[in-house]
């Protein structure tokens, strides 16, 4: 993450930070496919496990 979005960027208050932050988490659990669990995102994972328990 600190790749991605926070070297080489200064934000000016931290809302702001926290904001980034937020958009983050959400795009990494809900949007961003991971080859680790079957070309799935996180979200989808955990549901698949809900539904087998």
């Amino acid at each position: 993450m600190k790749r991605e979005r926070y070297y080489g960027k200064r934000f000016t208050d931290r809302v702001t930070l926290v904001r980034m932050l937020e958009e983050y988490i959400d795009y990494y659990n809900n949007k961003r496919l991971q080859r680790n669990l079957g070309i799935l995102t996180p979200m989808e994972k955990y549901e698949i496990y809900l539904q087998a328990a």
